[in-house]
């Protein structure tokens, strides 16, 4: 079986030989090398959140287009639905009327809105549970 050769420690003497091992020690105090440690620690947080900006810019740039699409989408379906409003009252003007035509076709819409609305308005409402609460009713 093959061993590896011991490498040396930069002292040129090998791990383990019996020698003494030069150590290179810094000059600096320990509050000087605490001061250091802070200052590194502030610098790389600072390098962290200017990443974290990079990262943040980089997708609301993405989503702001997809929102500009979206949008034009939605302008476009609510025209298409005026459309439809418009011709479903103009075909039923030919057999009761414009004024009544038009009464018909909005308030069935509104009664339409209403029932979205009361079914919006439920899901606001915090849930209903079996446990009791202490608080009287």
């Amino acid at each position: 079986m093959a061993t590896a050769a011991p490498t040396t420690n930069g002292s040129g003497h090998k791990p383990g030989d019996g020698r003494p091992v030069a150590v290179k020690l810094s000059d600096e105090s320990v509050p000087e090398l605490v001061g250091r440690l802070v200052d590194d620690t502030r610098g790389l947080v600072a390098a962290e959140v200017e990443l974290y900006k990079a990262k943040l810019s980089e997708r609301v740039a993405a989503y702001k287009g997809a929102a500009i699409f979206f949008a034009a989408a939605g302008v476009l379906a609510l025209l298409a639905g005026i459309g439809l409003v418009v011709g479903l009252i103009m075909t039923l003007a030919t057999l009761i009327g414009p004024g009544f035509a038009t009464a018909a076709v909005v308030i069935v819409l509104l009664t339409i809105a209403g029932v979205l609305a009361m079914i919006g308005r439920g899901k606001l409402a915090p849930p209903k549970t079996g446990a009791k609460t202490g608080a009287p009713r």
